[in-house]
């Protein structure tokens, strides 16, 4: 007999680099909606972003690695 597998909550997040990878791709592309200046430089945009991640369960326990997830995820985005 197969199991129904349980309710997937889309905003469930996970401590690995996709979950952060997925959570931060949202970030920046909801900072460009809500703030497409270009006065606000990409570094800038960029610490903003991580700041708000913080409490993301990834950048709580991988600290040193985000940045280089943040970066390899704009990248892919074209930032």
């Amino acid at each position: 007999m197969m199991r129904t597998p349980p309710e997937w909550d889309s905003n469930q997040l996970f401590n690995n680099a996709d979950s952060f990878g997925m959570s931060f791709d949202q970030a920046w592309q909801a900072s460009l909606a809500a703030d497409p200046s270009p006065d606000l430089s990409e570094a800038e945009r960029l610490a903003a972003i991580l700041d708000a991640l913080s409490d993301h369960p990834f950048a709580i326990n991988q600290p040193d690695l985000v940045a280089h997830v943040a970066a390899f995820r704009l990248r892919l985005l074209g930032g």
